[in-house]
């Protein structure tokens, strides 16, 4: 199921080969999937000669996906078909300084109830900022710079729905869904970097994700960047995040300029700033070109440190600031070994703005594919 999702239509003749499974038993277990209507036939293969294969893919009808992105500026919930395409969409925006868990598991249940209606999804993802520390009896979230600890946001959601939940990390879930759809696809090595209000990362290796001893894997932002720097949110000092988040680049801006870049809320203010750099504001020029070098070299770090084949830069503040990224190459170049930096590409995502609603969706579909077609329960992140 997972091979003829990410790499359909495929034949039943493709599905053998690629499986190691002998043809008649693909054909049975095609039959079956075709009955339950789980798999539909998607045209047929031109021949030139005998009879045409037909082409086989998973029935883009048979159910709906939820995905969730909990940033800091927004709740934003998600609803897709089997083939990926949004069929609803809800934003729920967050006051500054308005993430109180409970407030936050409210914006979700409202998301929900808003895209499902009558449908009931097969299941839901949930991309949260911090560490989510997955436990049978429901996933804690370690949010430092939330001030969230052992949040138990998967039994507070459980207490508004009965859906089936499967919570990670915003940034591994955005990685997820490059790898499978986007910048990431066809690659084996890849870190894949969420930038928002703060920063993250999603390490790949060898096509899985590298979590660590307690999936905290990926804290990019938490790296020092300069001993003895600027404060940042996790109460250590001289972080990337503490200079490269979007909240710090507003920060240093205000501090250099003596005012607030204009703007009603972070991601109004960060566009307008990019705006006052391309009018030639010296302040605002100066405050991107150190951010692109910021982020530069921040990305040597990532390719010194794991040798990628592509670092890809994603998050609404990396779309907000794409036009740094030649410049941001360019730190990555003078900071980084050279030849791992020849070896990686360093790119945008290609999913924009739902890229974590999208990866999240995908956990709960990973885990239908792998069951078959089953009813997935709820648990943890999907397969890589």
């Amino acid at each position: 199921m997972t091979r003829l999702f990410l790499e359909g239509p495929l034949t039943r003749q493709d599905l053998s080969r690629r499986t190691g499974l002998s043809q008649p038993a693909v054909s049975n277990v095609v039959s079956d999937l075709i009955d339950d209507g789980i798999v539909a036939e998607a045209g047929a293969l031109e021949s030139e000669g005998g009879r045409p294969s037909m082409m086989l893919r998973v029935a883009p009808d048979y159910g709906t996906v939820a995905g969730v992105d909990v940033g800091e500026t927004r709740v934003r919930v998600e609803l897709f078909d089997l083939a990926m395409r949004r069929l609803a969409d809800a934003d729920h925006p967050i006051e500054p300084g308005g993430t109180p868990p409970e407030a936050v598991a409210q914006h979700i249940l409202a998301g929900l109830a808003g895209v499902t209606g009558n449908r009931a999804p097969l299941g839901v993802g949930v991309g949260v900022s911090g560490i989510v520390q997955q436990r049978p009896e429901g996933a804690l979230v370690h949010a430092q710079t939330l001030g969230w600890e052992a949040v138990p946001l998967e039994a507070m959601l459980r207490a508004g729905t009965g859906l089936p939940l499967h919570l990670d990390n915003g940034a591994k879930t955005l990685g997820q869904a490059e790898m499978w759809f986007g910048a990431g696809r066809g690659r084996r090595h890849a870190v894949f970097a969420l930038l928002g209000s703060g920063v993250g990362a999603a390490v790949v290796t060898n096509g899985v994700s590298y979590r660590g001893a307690s999936s905290s894997a990926g804290e990019w932002g938490h790296t020092t960047l300069v001993y003895g720097g600027r404060p940042c949110r996790c109460g250590s000092r001289g972080c990337l995040e503490a200079y490269a988040g979007a909240e710090a680049v507003l920060e240093r801006y205000r501090e250099q300029a003596g005012r607030p870049a204009p703007g009603q809320d972070e991601e109004s203010r960060l566009t307008a700033l990019v705006g006052l750099a391309a009018g030639g504001e010296a302040t605002a020029r100066a405050v991107l070109d150190e951010t692109a070098g910021y982020l530069g070299a921040g990305v040597a770090n990532l390719i010194n440190l794991f040798n990628p084949e592509v670092v890809v830069l994603g998050g609404w503040a990396a779309v907000a600031l794409s036009g740094l990224l030649p410049r941001i190459r360019e730190a990555a170049r003078r900071h980084a070994l050279r030849q791992p930096y020849e070896q990686a590409a360093i790119e945008l995502g290609r999913l924009g703005l739902d890229a974590v609603a999208l990866g999240a969706a995908t956990l709960p579909l990973a885990r239908f594919l792998i069951e078959g077609g089953a009813c997935p329960s709820s648990g943890g992140p999907g397969a890589s």
